[in-house]
């Protein structure tokens, strides 16, 4: 198994954006350091998040390491212009030598999609014509092309040409089949969000993706499939660890219930029961992933970068626990492919 550490950005203390995006940066570098595979960026344009644009952190990122890949999570093509995306990106391709991994999807708020002028009717058409221009414009040199959405092209060249010809992009999944029809159509691999809900609903499109790819003609020995997770923090004993967590998920919930987002788990045993979030100690953890992966069959997983109001160093101490203790069983117990490659 795969392991990449995802934040959104949120931000909702006192502290400066500047303070924020420099614990971010601080957090890849950790991350780096502890031997995970691979840190994400998510995009949104709402409030209480400032991760509106990822090439420029995962920029500053790429010069800060060199081993550890680069995600977005997700970059959300319903909402740009492919044409602009792919810019940014194939820089970032360079920037990084050729560590990029896109995760794509058309993204959720109604607030971004006001700012965009992106509606409900037509969010999943924007994401799948992107994508499809995105496509094209990563693998040929010249297009030629026509859509809805944004002015036609005619044998359009764009600079810089990418590093990585082509470049792995994984879809985003979260409650409906479009992504999951679009990511088996084109043979590329899923991203289950797999953090509000209990495990079913997002077990159910993992099946669908399955469905469709082989639909599609694919091999359904190359579906490759990966998991977030909705919170962590292992300790030497559950007790240790759910003493420590809960105040650190009472402040998430109140957090969630400012914002008027639904609550699906009101309380820390409820979510450690019935959610994705991974709160025990090393074993539990382990059983809890496992349990996960014969509902799932994925290869990589994500960890919350974000400390969440842990102090920094109980924060890097569940890190270290996780990667000494956690992954290499899972490693063992999971083969995966390595993460690069083109879809």
């Amino acid at each position: 198994m795969r392991f990449l550490a995802i934040t959104l950005i949120a931000h909702s203390d006192d502290r400066s954006p500047t303070e924020r995006f420099r614990e971010v940066v601080a957090n890849a570098v950790l991350a780096e350091e502890l031997g995970f595979d691979g840190f994400g960026v998510g995009e949104r344009h709402e409030r209480p998040f400032i991760s509106s644009s990822p090439p420029v952190v995962l920029s500053h990122i790429a010069a800060k390491t060199t081993r550890i890949r680069l995600f977005t999570a997700v970059t959300t093509l319903s909402l740009l212009d492919p044409v602009r995306a792919y810019e940014d990106y194939a820089t970032l391709d360079h920037l990084s030598e050729g560590r990029l991994e896109l995760i794509i999807g058309k993204g959720n708020g109604a607030a971004q999609a006001k700012l965009f002028h992106v509606t409900a009717d037509d969010q999943w058409d924007r994401n799948r014509e992107s994508y499809e221009l995105f496509r094209r414009l990563w693998r040929e040199d010249k297009v030629t092309w026509e859509g809805r959405f944004r002015p036609s092209l005619t044998d359009a060249e764009t600079w810089p040409r990418p590093l990585q010809r082509p470049i792995r992009v994984w879809h985003g999944s979260a409650t409906s089949k479009e992504s999951v029809d679009l990511a088996a159509r084109y043979g590329d691999p899923l991203f289950s969000a797999n953090v509000t809900n209990p495990i079913e609903p997002y077990a159910e499109l993992v099946d669908h993706y399955r469905e469709r790819w082989a639909h599609y003609g694919h091999d359904p020995r190359d579906a490759l499939v990966g998991a977030g997770t909705a919170g962590y923090y292992a300790a030497k004993t559950s007790q240790q660890a759910i003493e420590t967590y809960r105040p650190i998920f009472d402040a998430r919930t109140a957090f969630l219930r400012k914002f008027d987002v639904p609550v699906v788990f009101p309380t820390l045993e409820d979510a450690i029961e019935r959610s994705s979030i991974l709160v025990g100690s090393p074993q539990q953890v382990i059983d809890k992933v496992l349990r996960y992966h014969k509902r799932f069959g994925h290869e990589v997983m994500h960890l919350h970068a974000d400390a969440d109001g842990l102090a920094p160093a109980k924060h890097r101490e569940s890190l270290e626990l996780f990667q000494s203790e956690i992954a290499p069983v899972l490693r063992a117990e999971i083969p995966s492919r390595p993460l690069g490659g083109a879809s």
